[in-house]
């Protein structure tokens, strides 16, 4: 294992993360879709880009798409104004298979990975912290953990959580518990230096009132700025104001997951030209009619609001 933990990546695990969508067209990568969208990211008050995801439709790329992906997002930050660190997200049920896979990606230009708990085998909090210990002993790169049990069928209990926490190369986790509980007795008992970002869109404000670092949103992709100025608004004393702004987006929170995600967000942002399609790969696939139209309302009369038919209010004012 090639020691890079000096990368600072649980310095840099705080604030909005977006889980970036990865465009397709023609069933292949989108290049200059891909390009514009971290151009557009790359402006915003983001303070980092997961890759690959489960927003990223991460499970359908082949390992040649995924070092494209993470090979040109790293060629467009590089240009820009700022360093926007990257995760990289990866998952399986096979350790070994993973472990080569975190071989592969050693020399990749990253910053740390994303990696969620076995989904289908549902092994014990034993297996779980066999399993992780042996990834993170075995990566280059620190390592978030991602704990989603609604679709892995296996919760990450807390005991198991804190007793990873003490292992050098793992710096966070993505909690996606939706246990509101088991979230606040993390933050509660967690070491120093152990971060936790929500990865709850409809939870956002709630996390951040209860002492999350801060965030990972599919919902991001869309009025990025207010989204993390309810964080801003939060640290600078004045909750009224934060509550106003999560308020102005919480119905974005849901009607982004009315049907399988990022089926609606690729609509969006296909419908404001962001991305030149909507197309997802199966087994996902793209919104029904009944939530475009639902869609279509909702930009709308956020051009009635805001003057803009764009992912930003920013973007023609």
């Amino acid at each position: 294992m090639t020691d890079n933990r000096t990368s600072g990546l649980h310095s840099l695990l705080h604030g909005l993360w977006l889980p970036l969508i990865t465009p397709f067209c023609d069933g292949v990568l989108d290049e200059n879709s891909l390009r514009r969208t971290l151009r557009h990211y790359a402006t915003q008050p983001i303070d980092g880009l997961i890759l690959a995801a489960t927003s990223g439709e991460g499970l359908t790329l082949g390992i040649a798409e995924l070092e494209w992906i993470v090979t040109l997002a790293r060629d467009e930050i590089t240009q820009g104004k700022r360093y926007i660190p990257i995760c990289l997200g990866l998952s399986g049920s096979d350790t070994r298979k993973m472990c080569h896979t975190l071989d592969v990606t050693a020399d990749w230009p990253i910053d740390g990975y994303l990696i969620s708990s076995p989904y289908y085998s549902r092994p014990s909090q034993r297996g779980l912290l066999q399993h992780f210990t042996a990834l993170a002993d075995h990566a280059s790169w620190p390592v978030l953990l991602y704990n989603i049990p609604y679709r892995t069928a296996v919760n990450l209990t807390n005991d198991t959580l804190l007793e990873l926490a003490k292992h050098p190369n793992i710096v966070g986790l993505k909690d996606c518990g939706a246990d509101r509980a088991q979230s606040i007795d993390l933050l509660r008992r967690r070491p120093d230096g152990f971060r936790i970002l929500t990865g709850e869109d409809a939870l956002y404000y709630e996390a951040l009132t209860d002492g999350a670092d801060g965030a990972i949103l599919l919902s991001a992709h869309i009025e990025t700025a207010t989204f993390a100025s309810v964080r801003t608004l939060l640290r600078e004393g004045k909750p009224d104001a934060a509550r106003a702004r999560w308020e102005s987006v919480s119905g974005l929170t849901k009607l982004l997951f009315a049907e399988p995600s990022p089926a609606a967000a690729k609509y969006w942002l296909a419908r404001t030209g962001l991305i030149d399609s909507a197309e997802v790969r199966l087994p996902m696939v793209e919104v029904s009619d009944e939530l475009a139209r639902r869609l279509d309302a909702e930009i709308e009369r956020r051009v009635s609001l805001y003057g803009s038919l764009g992912v930003e209010r920013t973007l023609t004012r």
